[in-house]
């Protein structure tokens, strides 16, 4: 139950605005006057009155039908204050938070379908520190999405089109010491991708021989064909390494190379429709209209260019999938790069092109630094950043609880965990520079701090004997419990605002305000000791508490440990 939405209804009594109920309907900064507050400034120029009369003659209007959960509506000072009945707050939102359960269970589906582009790795190209932002904020919104009844489609936008295949080919058959492509690794291959550059820079000749290779490809020679094959195999193959251990899945793997012969028909459609123009030999569409640089579909030698994929792949999703919303998971730089390909679709008359988001977000690096150039071999592999995670988390762990059974999975909850909430815990936009030693921190707004706390719970409820039922709800009456009841019935409202803005950080900061209020309720309520009546309340409490970190750091693609 939402007591704000409540509340809004309430307010309808006395003519004020939905719209206005939604921008100043606020909690109650001084508690002793209430638990929510409406201030009635702004209305005192519509109503021309002063705030005190519209306060004082509000609350007369609404005392007359004051509902049974409300102990009182007062005005001070040009505000409404309300103060929600605690007892009644508990015992109307806990059971429904109970019975949600720690199941992870989706609300039924609501017939709508969001397409998420993300992650998108580069063939041959190793998963370095810079795809964590991508891939984790991708994963999260693919679960928050499903979590809310949509049909969930998480697409990896394979890059695998391009001239470099052409020159890691070239760099294969020169300086591959007869090594089958299959057998080669992700590090093998990457050393040749280097040595090809380094190479160049001597003899610019491998250039054309690379161009050579990738002409090779583009034609469906059986030899070129076979070996950029087994670079893709391996490439999935190390990359899936990563996706397990984030717990990351997709349902297509359709990358550049898939649109390839999809490409004509929209060229054909910009062609039929006017927009196509030449500029230089090159064909271009003019937005020059609308502010933009023109979107450049063919280069003056007949290539195609990542904006005429984009839109091949736009109206491929859209006519596969029908869906309500096409978001795509890229960083910021190419933010103007959407913003064309979005108005060319719009030109092109499709109605769905609205539809079509960039879910921006800022750069992410390690606080000692590192390049995170592919050219130059000087990458910061985010399997390395998880395995030092792991590892630092386990010397943690085997610190604190040396006891602990299943410390290597802990550590791994904990050491991944605390990577993924660094990327998370910040507006996607900020830049991201990450610290092992702040992730870490048992004690701070990190991921270990709420992992502790959803254990700490399920110590609680395992040691202390606890029936469930016939729950004494005006225990939960105090401050303490009902600042945890109110987070309780505010997860739902979370979790839709976090699909609304794309913004995984809101259930972050959620959580981290769940638990930190969790803690002042067990700080300030004994449960151990106390008669059935009080324990059996506040256990109540704390599982509801306990599934509801557990739900939300699974909507954040972390594990829960029932034991630290």
């Amino acid at each position: 139950m939402n007591f704000k939405e409540l509340l809004a209804e309430l307010l309808k009594n006395i003519d004020i605005s939905q719209e206005f109920i939604d921008e100043n309907l606020t909690v109650c900064a001084e508690k002793n006057l209430g638990d929510f507050s409406l201030p009635c400034f702004k209305l005192a120029k519509q109503l021309r009155l002063s705030p005190v009369v519209i306060a004082n003659e509000s609350v007369k209007k609404l005392e007359q039908n004051k509902p049974e959960w409300l102990d009182e509506i007062s005005a001070v000072n040009g505000y409404i204050n309300f103060k929600i009945n605690h007892g009644f707050a508990a015992s109307t939102v806990l059971p429904c938070v109970k019975e949600r359960g720690r199941e992870w269970k989706a609300k039924e589906s609501n017939g709508k379908t969001v397409c998420i582009d993300y992650s998108s790795v580069n063939i041959a190209k190793p998963f370095h520190i810079g795809h964590l932002l991508t891939t984790v904020i991708g994963g999260s919104l693919y679960r928050i999405f499903s979590f809310l009844g949509y049909k969930t489609v998480g697409i990896n936008h394979l890059g695998d089109w391009g001239t470099q295949f052409g020159k890691l080919i070239c760099a294969y058959l020169k300086w591959g010491e007869g090594k089958k492509a299959d057998d080669l690794t992700m590090a093998e291959l990457s050393k040749l991708y280097v040595r090809f550059h380094s190479e160049a820079e001597k003899d610019e000749k491998l250039n054309d021989e690379g161009r050579f290779w990738f002409k090779k490809i583009e034609d469906g020679d059986a030899t070129a064909l076979s070996i950029f094959e087994s670079f893709k195999k391996i490439t999935l193959r190390e990359v899936d390494k990563i996706y397990k251990m984030l717990g990351i899945t997709f349902d297509s793997y359709n990358g550049e190379s898939f649109y390839n012969d999809k490409m004509q028909p929209i060229i054909d459609d910009l062609k039929a429709k006017g927009l196509l123009v030449e500029s230089d030999g090159a064909q271009i569409v003019d937005l020059s209209e609308y502010g933009m640089p023109p979107c450049l579909i063919l280069r003056s030698d007949g290539a195609s260019l990542y904006a005429t994929r984009d839109l091949a792949a736009a109206v491929y999703r859209h006519n596969t999938y029908d869906f309500d919303q096409c978001l795509y998971v890229v960083a910021y730089q190419q933010d103007l790069h959407f913003k064309q390909v979005f108005k060319v679709l719009e030109l092109m008359g499709y109605d769905w092109a609205k539809r079509c988001k960039h879910v921006a977000f800022g750069m992410v690096s390690l606080e000692n630094g590192g390049s995170l150039s592919t050219r130059t071999g000087n990458v910061v592999l985010l399997e390395d950043v998880l395995n030092t995670s792991i590892k630092q988390a386990y010397e943690i762990i085997d610190k604190k609880n040396p006891d602990l059974e299943a410390k290597e999975q802990t550590a791994r909850d904990v050491g991944i965990g605390a990577v993924v909430f660094g990327a998370l815990t910040n507006a996607r936009i900020k830049d991201m520079v990450f610290s092992f030693e702040k992730a870490l921190n048992f004690d701070g707004e990190t991921a270990p701090y709420l992992q502790y706390t959803h254990a700490r719970c399920c110590s609680l409820l395992s040691k202390i004997q606890y029936s469930g039922n016939n729950i004494d709800f005006s225990v939960l009456s105090d401050p303490y419990s009902f600042e945890v009841v109110m987070l309780l019935s505010a997860f739902d409202e979370t979790v839709e605002t976090a699909a609304l803005k794309y913004e995984p950080s809101c259930i972050s900061k959620y959580l981290i305000d769940l638990a930190q209020s969790f803690n002042r309720f067990y700080l300030n309520n004994r449960i151990s000791g106390e008669e059935s009546r009080i324990s059996d309340a506040r256990l109540f409490l704390t599982e509801c508490v306990c599934n509801t970190l557990y739900n939300g750091l699974k909507l954040l693609l972390i594990n829960a440990p029932e034991r630290m």
